[in-house]
């Protein structure tokens, strides 16, 4: 949460004043915008220090305080998790054995889940990289109507990285 000022930390001189219905009440000094806020038994809080003058409201402090904590916490509840799964293959992979893989990404796809797909060369395989461009270039032919690429294919060393995620 952003740190709010509240009635003697106010930094401002003068201060354009909203009253505690959503009308404007107009530019007013600081000890006036104060105590206006102290005849209603509510705090005044500057909400945008930025504008020219700031703008400050006059509202109950801590039922203000509650329900943006409310706000915030209904927002984490309905905010989706998206989690990154890992799918690692070998340029030497069987067919068999590709479509186990091809099987698992879509599961994850279906989930609403990114996928990384990570071929690994080892030793001297590394020379033989068309190969593995071509095994990647299938797998994004198997998964076209599930997801789609959201990293092009590219080389960490001696990774050949894909990111996928869902349609």
């Amino acid at each position: 949460m952003k740190y709010v000022r509240v009635n003697d930390r106010i930094l401002a001189k003068t201060m354009r004043v909203i009253g505690p219905d959503g009308a404007q009440l107009g530019v007013f000094t600081k000890e006036l915008a104060i105590s206006k806020a102290d005849e209603l038994d509510l705090d005044l809080v500057e909400i945008s220090p930025q504008a020219d003058p700031p703008v400050c409201r006059i509202i109950d402090f801590s039922k203000y305080k509650y329900e943006q904590e409310k706000r915030e916490k209904d927002a984490r509840k309905h905010q989706k998790q998206v989690q990154l799964k890992e799918v690692r293959i070998r340029p030497g992979i069987d067919i068999h054995d590709f479509e186990i893989k091809v099987k698992h990404i879509k599961e994850f796809l279906a989930k609403r889940h990114k996928v990384r797909v990570r071929m690994w060369f080892k030793g001297r395989e590394i020379s033989h990289k068309d190969i593995g461009i071509k095994i990647i270039d299938k797998l994004i032919q198997e998964i076209e109507p599930e997801g789609r690429v959201d990293r092009e294919p590219h080389m960490l060393g001696k990774t050949l990285v894909l990111i996928l995620s869902p349609k």
